[in-house]
């Protein structure tokens, strides 16, 4: 597996020191060197990794990780940063950061945080690649081509974050699942205090996908 990591870096050197270690450890290492030129990177190909620094030309670190995170709610995100008070790091980590390493950092260190983060990465989607569709009283969810065949054959196309929270009700079966979580995992939110209007729109959402599938009961009890 060619795993593909986005390193957003400024400092041209030191870019360049961590894109030759990390290519000598089989990664395929793709740079950007301002926040701006990484979103436009991030949302044109397809990454397994993003390595980030926070202080950024045109758009700091935590503003890309932020709209990372809206995009794409499971990519690992390694902070790589001189700013290394706690204040930082907890905004790092609330934002949705993976880990976070301070500069000056041991380069052997640096390569296996990738390691772990890459390994659990890939065994988190090799976990949800096993559930891509689910049966019940005659229903079919197909959460791939995001759609619900009836038992009569009708096919119910599903949003992408129908799909996401069908998907996750299903493997957390008998389980309360708090509102929060739901905000987090499926729209990539970290929730702290969001606004009533996000919460209106969650059950606002959750009513019209309730009535979609036309069997009360079976998804939300």
């Amino acid at each position: 597996m060619n795993l593909r990591i986005l390193l957003v870096e400024d400092e041209k050197s030191l870019a360049e020191t961590i894109r030759l270690n990390l290519e000598l450890e089989g990664y395929i290492v793709v740079t950007a060197n301002d926040g701006r030129t990484a979103v436009k990177t991030f949302k044109q190909e397809r990454f397994n990794l993003i390595i980030l620094d926070v202080m950024l030309p045109e758009m700091d670190g935590f503003t890309v990780c932020e709209i990372i995170r809206l995009e794409n709610p499971d990519i690992p995100v390694l902070f790589l940063t001189a700013k290394n008070s706690s204040e930082d790091k907890i905004k790092g980590l609330k934002l949705g950061a993976d880990d976070y390493l301070v500069k000056p950092f041991n380069l052997e260190e640096l390569l296996l945080r990738v390691h772990i983060l890459l390994k659990r990465s890939v065994q988190m989607q090799d976990k949800v690649k096993q559930l891509d569709s689910f049966s019940f009283d005659g229903f079919t969810v197909n959460f791939d081509q995001r759609e619900i065949k009836t038992p009569k054959k009708q096919i119910i196309p599903l949003t992408k974050k129908e799909a996401l929270l069908l998907k996750l009700l299903v493997e957390r079966k008998n389980e309360v699942i708090s509102r929060e979580y739901i905000l987090e995992t499926v729209w990539g939110m970290i929730f702290i205090r969001q606004p009533e209007p996000l919460t209106i729109s969650w059950l606002l959402f959750a009513s019209i996908l309730k009535r979609t599938l036309q069997t009360p009961g079976i998804f939300y009890r």
